[in-house]
């Protein structure tokens, strides 16, 4: 990681400049969740970023604004480092662009080079985004358990355990006390998580000493994410299941993952009050 962005001083750009972007192979840390390269992933998925300092000139050299929504596969070969998006993101703001849809077109190209694969990209205007207001999460907010818990433990998935009592059941399980840190520069990274299953009941007590356990690991906002749907899968073998995650906004970026193992519809991408 020593040519990330992230934890080096930073000098801003006031050109154009796409090599600004620095690519992360996925492949490495999903070894880390005995998923090899090549292999078939355990699911399908999406990294919705939002933009919210998006700025370029017209061709008069007025200023423009706006937001930007992206959506990066998660079987893409490479995610994008946070800081380097930002600091591309900035370097398009003393360029030129004739209207809207070409800043689109150079967005879609540059970042789709490096992520290795095709970039969903949504431009809208500020008033468009303030009208959709916020939302929070649908389902059973675990954070209503009174629980005593040593914070400093890491997150075991030995703690995910499944009422055998009971038969399959559909739930949707939600926390806001998701935290991890930065891998490159330790900063804490603050999300809300939603946990969509079928099959037998889940405790939530031991779900949500498990996520709470995430508040000392390093890791990108992805893999997170990836970590805990693979230890539910593993440890509690649900039928169906989808798990949400939207970190706040760091640099003026959000990054918001989803992963799944059936067709199920992408979650919309609403901002929530931490956002």
């Amino acid at each position: 990681m020593s040519k990330l962005s992230l934890g080096q001083a930073t000098q801003y750009p006031d050109q154009y400049d796409p090599s600004l972007l620095f690519p992360i192979t996925r492949a490495e840390n999903r070894l880390k969740l005995n998923i090899k390269p090549n292999q078939t992933l355990p699911f399908v998925g999406v990294d919705i970023w939002n933009a919210f300092e998006l700025s370029w000139l017209n061709k008069k050299g007025k200023p423009q604004i706006a937001l930007a929504e992206f959506q990066v596969p998660a079987d893409s070969p490479n995610m994008i480092e946070s800081k380097s998006f930002k600091l591309y993101l900035n370097s398009l703001n003393n360029a030129r662009f004739e209207d809207e849809s070409e800043v689109r077109e150079k967005l879609i190209g540059d970042l789709s080079a490096v992520a290795g694969s095709k970039i969903s990209t949504r431009i809208h205007p500020t008033e468009a985004v303030a009208k959709k207001g916020m939302q929070e999460m649908s389902g059973v907010l675990m954070d209503r358990l009174d629980i005593e818990i040593d914070p400093s433990l890491s997150a075991d998935p030995a703690l995910l355990e499944v009422n055998e009592s009971f038969g399959p059941i559909e739930q949707c399980l939600v926390s806001h006390l998701l935290k991890s840190n930065c891998p490159v520069t330790g900063q804490p990274d603050w999300a809300s998580v939603q946990i969509r299953y079928q099959g037998r009941p889940i405790l939530e007590e031991g779900l949500l000493r498990y996520l709470i356990g995430f508040r000392q690991l390093g890791e990108f906002h992805e893999h997170c994410v990836e970590t805990i749907f693979c230890d539910i899968k593993r440890q509690c073998k649900p039928e169906k299941l989808s798990v949400y995650a939207r970190y706040t906004r760091r640099g003026g970026l959000d990054i918001n993952p989803f992963r799944t193992d059936h067709n199920a519809p992408w979650p919309d991408n609403m901002r929530h009050a931490r956002q």
